[in-house]
């Protein structure tokens, strides 16, 4: 079982990289971002697509469904927007930073899993190597 390109996609966007963004074909050599792990050097596209089935369920069921849920989730806070206090309901002020913070820690925890660290849009990317052509 291999991952979807939508899960690819999914997956690299969750831990903060950028769309790849090009018509050539990614593969473990024509990536865009590559990681370090000790004295070995790995794209995330090769990180992705050697991971063992058991492994690849992990990451769709646990993270990338949750994940999607989470986001679609933080999404849904503009419908309160424009409420403060309605009778007794007091709405949270802090509801999308509360949501933001737990989506992000989730997605901290998916590079963890993963073995990659978390790309620049989430606030990593110390030993990752982004290449531009």
């Amino acid at each position: 079982m291999a991952l979807t390109a939508a899960q690819m996609t999914d997956a690299r966007r969750y831990m903060g990289y950028q769309a790849v963004g090009t018509t050539m074909t990614i593969d473990g050599n024509t990536d865009l971002v590559y990681a370090s792990f000790g004295m070995v050097t790995m794209s995330l596209y090769t990180r992705l697509t050697t991971l063992t089935a058991t492994e690849e369920a992990v990451l769709i069921n646990t993270y990338l469904t949750n994940l999607a849920t989470l986001e679609t989730a933080i999404v849904g806070t503009s419908a309160n927007l424009d409420t403060d206090q309605a009778a007794v309901w007091v709405h949270n002020k802090r509801e999308q930073a509360d949501r933001d913070r737990l989506f992000d820690s989730w997605r901290i925890r998916m590079c963890e899993f993963i073995g990659f660290p978390p790309g620049p849009n989430l606030g990593g990317g110390r030993n990752t190597i982004l290449v531009r052509g």
